[in-house]
């Protein structure tokens, strides 16, 4: 794919620049060292004039320090001035000179060639730059193979998912860091193919239910029309005639209006699938999931989160469901609340743990408080804030299954959501 071969170039780029910046680096160490190897041929003239000014200056007491010189050798002390210097003394293996310093004659060993030393420190310095190019080119293979490779698989898989396309699973062999990633996009990935299964069957299963009512609304209907129509023509004169004509008319309206009822509770309670994995978790484990959840973000806009003291304790139901079941609650007071602050209360009563989110800034008045959790219910307060009036009634209903209960009310500028939350 074309995004593919892009990150696939721009890590070659990456990977060139590194090259580059290596070569250079290596280049210009060669040049100083080659350019320090010229300067070393000379170096014996200045350290013959340093030792010459040395043994001027201390006289007898002159002591040749061989390790003060690189090419300075030996200092060798001969005959006074105006005595024959015997071939002993003026036999070496090295360069010499003879001076004259102080009324006596010196001869210093010295050495030009320089090589072995430079070659050494040449021949380590190319091996610590060519173990560094090694390793940098370990480096790059091994994130190729357990990054770049693995993110150029997954880069269009959301974007194939957002779509709606059945992408296949995702291979996990050879994941190496998006192991878990990956195992998380797969069961994205079937949840989301089970969710448009079940729309699927949804949508067949709510055409046949609406054509079947139609069907079955449209006998009581023509039966009224007619009726209707009889006693606009005034074909009953008798006055019990049609009466009994009215009741008719009556009991078709009432059948009409059953079906009628079916429609809206069909519409009201089956557009959604609810469905909770019993079970049991800790209250601990959901408060620190919301706080970490929360906090930063909270923050960023100036609200203050608030978390009572609470004792960790094990309760019935889904964990998931009741994440989200706060979720919402807490989506909802920052969007209808003031943003000052937002806080999480707990008691305790009999056998179960209520869990109340309050938010600061409720204008939702008495009579609307009693709605909010119908379905498609949205208060004076929603203004054009957007919204389908539907997340606390699915907060209802996922407490309903997890046998727990949700109830709210009005506290002055509060508005309070409490969760009954049963023990294990």
């Amino acid at each position: 794919m074309k995004s593919d071969n892009g990150i696939k170039r721009a890590y070659a780029r990456l990977c060139g620049l590194i090259a580059v910046i290596l070569l250079l680096m290596i280049s210009t160490a060669e040049f100083v060292m080659l350019g320090s190897k010229h300067d070393a041929n000379y170096l014996y003239r200045i350290e013959l004039n340093r030792v010459e000014n040395e043994i001027a200056a201390k006289g007898d007491g002159y002591a040749f320090d061989p390790s003060a010189y690189g090419t300075v050798t030996a200092v060798t002390v001969g005959a006074e001035e105006g005595s024959d210097l015997d071939e002993e003394f003026l036999k070496t293996e090295e360069h010499c000179v003879v001076r004259l310093i102080n009324g006596r004659y010196y001869r210093i060993d010295y050495r030009q060639d320089l090589s072995d030393e430079r070659r050494e420190i040449f021949l380590r310095v190319n091996i610590c730059f060519g173990a560094v190019a090694l390793t940098l080119a370990f480096i790059l293979i091994f994130l190729y193979f357990s990054v770049i490779r693995n993110f150029v698989r997954l880069s269009d898989y959301p974007e194939e998912l957002a779509k709606g396309h059945m992408v296949p699973p995702l291979p996990q062999s050879g994941a190496g860091f998006f192991g878990r990633f990956l195992w998380g996009l797969d069961v994205l990935r079937e949840k989301l193919e089970d969710e448009k299964k079940k729309n699927y069957e949804l949508q067949k299963e709510r055409n046949v239910f609406l054509l079947s009512l139609s069907h079955d609304i449209k006998t009581p209907l023509s039966a009224i029309k007619l009726y209707a129509a009889s006693l606009k023509k005034k074909l009953y004169k008798d006055e019990d005639k049609t009466v009994e004509i009215a009741g008719k008319i009556d009991h078709n309206a009432n059948e009409i209006e059953a079906y009628v009822s079916k429609i809206i509770s069909a519409s009201g309670d089956d557009f959604l699938n609810f469905s909770v994995n019993p079970g049991e978790f800790y209250l601990k484990d959901v408060i620190e999931y919301i706080r970490n959840y929360y906090a930063e973000k909270l923050s960023d806009v100036g609200t203050e989160l608030c978390i009572g003291e609470y004792s960790d304790v094990l309760l019935s139901g889904d964990r998931e469901r009741f994440i989200e079941v706060l979720q919402n609650i807490f989506e909802n007071a920052v969007k209808y609340g003031d943003g000052r602050r937002i806080s999480v209360e707990f008691r305790e009563e009999e056998d179960c743990r209520l869990i109340t989110v309050s938010n600061t800034g409720c204008t939702l008045s008495e009579d609307e408080t009693e709605h909010i959790f119908e379905s498609f219910f949205r208060g004076s307060n929603a203004g054009n804030k957007s919204g389908s009036g539907l997340g606390l009634f699915i907060c209802k209903k996922l407490m309903n299954l997890m046998h727990g209960e949700i109830f709210a009310e009005r506290d002055g500028d509060l508005m309070k959501i409490t969760l009954v939350c049963p023990r294990r």
